[in-house]
């Protein structure tokens, strides 16, 4: 029989559902792949094996009566920031320890519904902040990708890197992820993998570990275009228990998939034209251009005038709103609690055993962002620029442009425990420059893998949308995906 772990998403669903192997056939051969390779890489931090031949039982039965699902019998990953009922639920933070919630997530709820098996949680950034998910407290994902003839362990991007990694590594046919500033495309970038993250709104936060409220926003990474517009289909749709969820209709992603990209107008921002910005990424950027030329679209120049205040002013908004959410973990309730000789005391000592490194400079800079005196001069001002962010993304649609194409990253995956990046946090952070601007506009965006770099490490290009049209994103993707034609299995070595 082929390894079933190296079907598409949808290419599994369809043999499911055709009866050529069991769900349950499906689910063991994912599990195999965890137990054999999850040490090395550490992609998942809960696996839920017992379960998961439960529901691959149950969708096998359903398929006898004829009563398949959208998603029936597909083994799926769940990154560990949305709340499984009796699951573990952590965040990949010590101060949620031992949490497994009595309700389920929107999101995996619509998931469950269609008939997806659940695998295990992934490994995430804690509290999805981070760049190279080495903030867990889980220790480090390894990126499945190794530089030829390499053996040095690379970061899978962040926050969703264990998602990213599990994709890649063919230890789920799908992952669930979250971005807030880049955390589903900066690591579907650096493991040749697929991510979009969906217009705000589009996806339920509800049961979703929140970061920055205003910022979050759940979708899928998986192995093709078609397999994310399959999966973000399932995942999406208005929510009445979430107030910043939007009551439209979920349109048919996948029909979208093959409708190519003749007609459009493909935007090419000046500002995403760094200085330093490595050749490479210069020449894919160019590459992907003439593709969609090449299949119909037209192309032209525009500005985004205040990209450059984009990276200063969402990390002064998406701290802010971090310190307010996780100030809700206190050690009273749930998860960690470190005793102490008075109530102060106790939450003092909880909060700093509890959080990391990067979320206590996260909050302690959101702190301070809000405080009197500081609060009109950093929080105040940095809305102001998201508001001018968002008007420039107008501009360009409004003059006629479908969709923008840009780098989705400043270079490949770089090295575990780089002396150079965590010695100056504002290095890291420089990794979301291209990223971070759909987040404060609320926009969506995707990551396509498009090419490799001089060690044979996959570039992604990233595409970015109107409000609430994911579907031409999906279109351009795959012409972008297609023309590539890339092979992206990584050689194994875990």
């Amino acid at each position: 029989m082929t390894d079933l772990t190296r079907l598409s998403l949808k290419a599994l669903r369809d043999g499911i559902a055709a009866k050529e192997f069991t769900a349950l056939e499906a689910t063991d051969s994912y599990i195999s792949a965890i137990e054999a390779g999850n040490d090395k890489l550490n992609a998942y931090v809960t696996v839920t094996a017992d379960k998961a031949r439960e529901m691959a039982k149950a969708s096998d039965a359903k398929i006898a009566s004829g009563d398949n699902g959208m998603l029936e019998g597909v083994p799926l990953g769940v990154k560990d920031l949305f709340a499984t009922k009796g699951v573990h639920t952590q965040a990949a933070s010590h101060i949620l320890d031992g949490f497994k919630p009595e309700y389920e997530s929107t999101v995996t709820e619509h998931l469950w519904a269609d008939g997806a098996v659940m695998l295990g949680k992934l490994n995430m950034d804690e509290f999805a902040m981070g760049s190279s998910n080495e903030t867990s407290y889980y220790g480090p994902v390894v990126n499945p990708w190794r530089g030829e003839g390499g053996n040095k362990d690379l970061v899978p991007g962040g926050s969703s890197g264990g998602s990213a990694a599990a994709v890649s590594a063919w230890l789920c046919a799908g992952a669930t992820a979250t971005d807030t500033g880049g955390s589903i495309r900066q690591p579907a970038a650096f493991t040749g993998t697929v991510g979009i993250k969906p217009t705000y709104g589009r996806c339920s936060r509800w049961g979703t570990v929140a970061f920055a409220s205003s910022l979050d926003q759940a979708g899928p990474i998986a192995r093709t275009v078609e397999d994310t517009a399959l999966m973000l289909q399932s995942m999406a749709g208005f929510d009445p228990k979430d107030s910043t969820s939007v009551d439209l209709a979920v349109p048919d992603f996948a029909a979208a998939v093959e409708r190519g990209v003749k007609g459009l107008t493909i935007g090419v921002p000046a500002e995403y034209r760094m200085e330093g910005m490595p050749a490479e990424i210069e020449k894919l950027w160019s590459q992907g251009l003439e593709w969609l030329k090449a299949e119909g679209a037209t192309v032209k120049d525009i500005s985004l005038p205040h990209t450059k205040y984009a990276l200063p002013a969402y990390y002064i908004v998406a701290p802010a709103e971090a310190s307010s959410n996780l100030a809700r973990y206190d050690g009273v309730k749930y998860g960690l609690r470190v005793s102490g000789k008075d109530i102060t005391d106790m939450y003092e000592l909880t909060r700093a055993e509890g959080f990391g490194r990067e979320v206590k400079r996260r909050v302690m800079i959101g702190t301070y962002v809000l405080s009197a005196g500081y609060y009109d001069a950093y929080y105040v001002r940095a809305q102001k620029v998201r508001t001018l962010i968002k008007r420039d993304f107008e501009d360009a649609f409004n003059a006629g442009v479908d969709a923008i194409l840009t780098p989705a990253t400043p270079s490949a995956a770089f090295g575990i425990a780089d002396q150079e990046l965590h010695a100056d946090p504002v290095k890291m952070y420089l990794n979301d420059i291209f990223t971070v601007t759909v987040n404060m506009a609320g926009l969506p965006g995707i990551a396509v893998p498009a090419g490799k770099d001089g060690q044979g490490l996959p570039l992604g290009l990233q595409l970015i949308g109107k409000p609430f049209d994911e579907e031409t994103l999906f279109a351009a993707g795959r012409v972008i995906e297609k023309s590539a034609g890339l092979d992206l299995a990584p050689a194994k070595w875990w």
